[in-house]
């Protein structure tokens, strides 16, 4: 019973978004930084993001399907070698949990009756085809993960409800315009892992999305996709072949956008209050370029990513520091560690003047670069909160 009591206890932890795969649910995603809870990040109107769990009383139900487990309103079907989805799921679940089967197919009427299903797992089966109106039925799904599977198109129709999809590991070379239309609550889309080239976005792919957080990392991008929504908080594009930033690829994240009633709630409070108005600054908050082939960030770039507060460069063929990086007030950790970088500036991390950076760094990486650190100026780091928030050293040739 306690893996029925743990999945319960999950859907209450659903608003943190973390950054890095973890155990068990590949949802999770580790991050320092907490996200917007569902109703806030969304926009939804009618839902908070997260079951009542006060309400989730056992029904006493005799529909379960054979081999699954029922408890409260959780239906784990996980690890028996299913070939499909199972009938007899009583109509109140809320979360389903189909992980490590065999199903290869979504049928039409798989999930008929299930309009209170909140949270559906179907990863690590072998999923390669999903009929137009499976999904229908599930007029309340806000989490649907369908990662490690078979499949070559992002799934049509998906509903209008859903807040996150992780789609990542799959064989996905495409994503076509309009294949998100409707989607107005989605704000975390995963889909790394897929062998998605920068040709394989259509124009337009990410028309009406207004996400916190992208991922397309371990995919076979060679730069910055074009086109993606200018809301993210969170842009992670790692472990791709990514060779130059150039200053048309962040200029999409530098417009002001209009937010009645002031900061509040904003994932990157940086404003500019004009009579009753606030105008927000970029969102964008944390940029995952890690393990990438960039050999050069072309100047004036990072201008246009105000609120940057992380920044991910490690793992490149920099020979240099980049350049701006004092300009950007709320930056506080910069990872540039396994590099070429051969000079470390008086400059090139702090801004010239007392008070004009409004965060200061808790964490510079700049190990296994070719720097004599010896020679690197004390006041270099004029800007760092504590000495050991900086990492030198261990550079092998």
């Amino acid at each position: 019973m306690r893996p029925l009591w743990f999945l319960a206890s999950l859907l209450a932890l659903s608003q943190a978004l973390p950054f890095e795969q973890k155990a068990f649910w590949d949802f999770t995603l580790d991050d320092g930084l907490p996200m917007l809870n569902d109703e806030e990040a969304s926009g939804a109107e009618t839902t908070s993001g997260v079951p009542d769990l006060d309400s989730l009383t056992p029904t006493f139900s005799a529909m379960c399907p054979f081999g699954c487990h029922c408890h409260l309103r959780v239906v784990q079907c996980s690890d028996l070698g299913l070939k499909a989805v199972p009938k007899e799921i009583s109509p109140d679940t809320t979360l389903l949990d189909l992980q490590n089967n065999d199903i290869s197919e979504l049928r039409r009427d798989d999930f008929k009756g299930l309009q209170h299903l909140y949270a559906l797992v179907l990863v690590n089966n072998k999923i390669s085809k999903i009929h137009e109106k499976a999904f229908s039925p599930l007029r309340k799904l806000q989490k649907l993960y369908i990662s490690k599977n078979h499949l070559v198109e992002i799934p049509p129709n998906l509903p209008s409800s859903l807040v996150e999809l992780r789609i990542h590991d799959n064989r996905i070379r495409k994503v076509p315009k309009g294949v998100f239309s409707g989607l107005r609550n989605m704000n975390c889309i995963e889909m790394g892992g897929n062998p998605l080239e920068n040709s394989g976005f259509e124009p337009g792919a990410f028309d009406g999305l207004k996400l916190n957080y992208l991922r397309i990392s371990e995919a076979k991008l060679t730069g910055i996709p074009k086109d993606l929504p200018e809301t993210l908080n969170e842009l992670h594009l790692d472990h791709n072949k990514i060779q130059a930033i150039e200053l048309e690829d962040l200029l999409r994240y530098s417009k002001l956008y209009r937010w009645s009633g002031g900061p509040s709630g904003v994932p990157c409070p940086t404003a500019l209050f004009s009579s009753s108005l606030w105008y927000i600054s970029s969102a964008l908050c944390r940029l995952g370029l890690g393990h990438n082939q960039i050999r050069m960030i072309e100047n004036g770039s990072l201008s246009f990513l105000p609120t940057l507060r992380e920044l991910h460069l490690d793992n490149n063929k920099l020979s240099r520091v980049p350049s701006g990086l004092p300009d950007l007030k709320l930056l506080q950790v910069v990872y540039l560690h396994t590099n070429n970088i051969t000079k470390v500036g008086v400059n090139d991390f702090c801004p010239v003047g007392f008070g004009v950076k409004r965060a200061y760094y808790n964490g510079i990486s700049l190990f296994n670069n070719p720097v004599p650190y010896w020679e690197v100026q004390p006041a270099t780091f004029r800007c760092v909160t504590d000495r050991l928030a900086i990492q030198f050293g261990n550079y092998k040739k």
